[in-house]
């Protein structure tokens, strides 16, 4: 059996995309306890979206934009209001 080592083996940034996704993911769970809605799943319930998707979004796994618009909608806010924290690098 092979051994392998990891031993100063370079960490590699994480990618622009992945970062992306954990910015929306804080800003959905930022709103959603904003909003006065402290249980995900209830609120997720409430809003007629998937609730182990609704979790996906939270932990910042990719979604698409039609579900991110879902969302916004649920939160009861705009596209605007929604991008206007939390984004600038």
């Amino acid at each position: 059996m092979a051994f392998i080592s990891f031993v100063g083996m370079k960490k590699t940034a994480p990618k622009q995309e992945n970062i992306d996704l954990v910015k929306l993911s804080k800003r959905i769970k930022e709103l959603r306890l904003k909003s006065g809605a402290r249980n995900a799943e209830t609120f997720a319930y409430d809003n007629e979206i998937g609730r182990a998707q609704y979790a996906r979004y939270e932990r910042g796994e990719d979604l698409r934009y039609s579900s991110l618009l879902r969302v916004i909608k649920a939160l009861g806010i705009t596209v605007s209001e929604f991008f206007s924290e939390g984004f600038d690098d």
